[in-house]
């Protein structure tokens, strides 16, 4: 039986939000239109696409593509004073309502969720390590329990599943991290985004023994690998995250050191059945973005093809 995946990509590889200055002057429909050619079947979004849903989805339908998923910026870790844990919940479903009708409107059953409060991972001074952390486990409770609040209202509404981004720089970043937010959450209401790259950043040396504990709570991949030597030195130097991403810690799949055919065999063993996602934000003027999406597409079909 064939697996059922689909391999989609970020356009990081062409421009980045985070650094806007890196690709900054590259189109839209250049990055669509490469990224089509490669083989990619679909994008997740960024900053220069269409902001409503139609838009997005005429824009997208001009290449052929479909919508992969897309970023949403969560604050629920950190409630505003005065505010409940109920009433924070309620503001994120208002703060939401646009990016996932945009999402829902694109037939997208899957949102990346990002937690930006207290975030350190666009400070490009900061190093990661001064990351927000938990003061107890009282503070993980209470957040798992807005996360599985905000997580059903997103599947009552929109049809669309909550993916947790687990990320550095941020309060969900390190293998441990990882196991007491599965531990704590609902597993019917929030799920797990698997990124390889953040997942060895974070402390994983084998990110696929990471994978292979949580893998039924996945439901989305991104797909980036690392340059160890990279990363051990913007460990030993406390590097901020975005300089790590200038200086190369993270790569395509096939140009670093993480094992995919053996990460691959744990989604496919499973059942996962969603998007790989290449996300492996460089500089384009480095690695460029052609060159480096191919290498990454053509490592995930041989491999999926391999396992077919």
């Amino acid at each position: 039986m064939s697996w059922n995946v689909r391999i989609g990509i970020n356009p990081i590889s062409w421009f980045n939000d985070d650094m806007p200055s890196l690709g900054g002057d590259t189109p839209l429909e250049t990055a669509l239109r490469e990224g089509r050619e490669i083989g990619y079947e679909g994008f997740e979004l960024g900053n220069k696409f269409p902001k409503d849903g139609p838009g997005l989805k005429a824009k997208l339908d001009e290449f052929g593509l479909a919508c992969v998923s897309g970023w949403y910026s969560g604050f629920l870790a950190e409630v505003p004073e005065g505010l409940s844990d109920d009433e924070a919940v309620a503001a994120e479903t208002v703060r939401c309502r646009e990016h996932m009708a945009k999402l829902q409107y694109n037939g997208v059953r899957v949102v990346v969720y990002g937690e930006c409060a207290g975030t350190v991972q666009g400070q490009i001074d900061t190093p990661v390590s001064h990351r927000p952390q938990f003061g107890s486990d009282a503070d993980w409770q209470a957040y798992a329990r807005r996360l599985n609040a905000f997580g059903q209202h997103l599947i009552d509404t929109y049809g669309i599943r909550l993916a947790y981004h687990h990320h550095m720089g941020a309060y969900v970043e390190s293998p441990a991290d990882v196991d007491k937010l599965m531990a704590l959450t609902d597993p019917a209401q929030v799920f797990l985004l698997f990124d390889t790259g953040h997942a060895w950043f974070g402390g994983a040396s084998d990110p696929v023994a990471l994978l292979k504990k949580h893998v039924h709570r996945v439901i989305h991949v991104h797909c980036k690998d690392v340059r160890t030597a990279v990363i051990a030195q913007a460990r030993n130097e406390g590097w901020s995250f975005l300089n790590g991403v200038l200086n190369g810690t993270f790569t395509v799949p096939g140009d670093g050191c993480i094992d995919y055919a053996g990460a691959l065999q744990v989604l496919k063993d499973a059942g996962y059945e969603g998007w790989l996602v290449v996300e492996a934000e460089q500089d384009p003027a480095v690695a460029p973005s052609y060159a480096y999406a191919k290498k990454g597409y053509d490592t995930l079909r041989a491999l999926v093809d391999g396992l077919n």
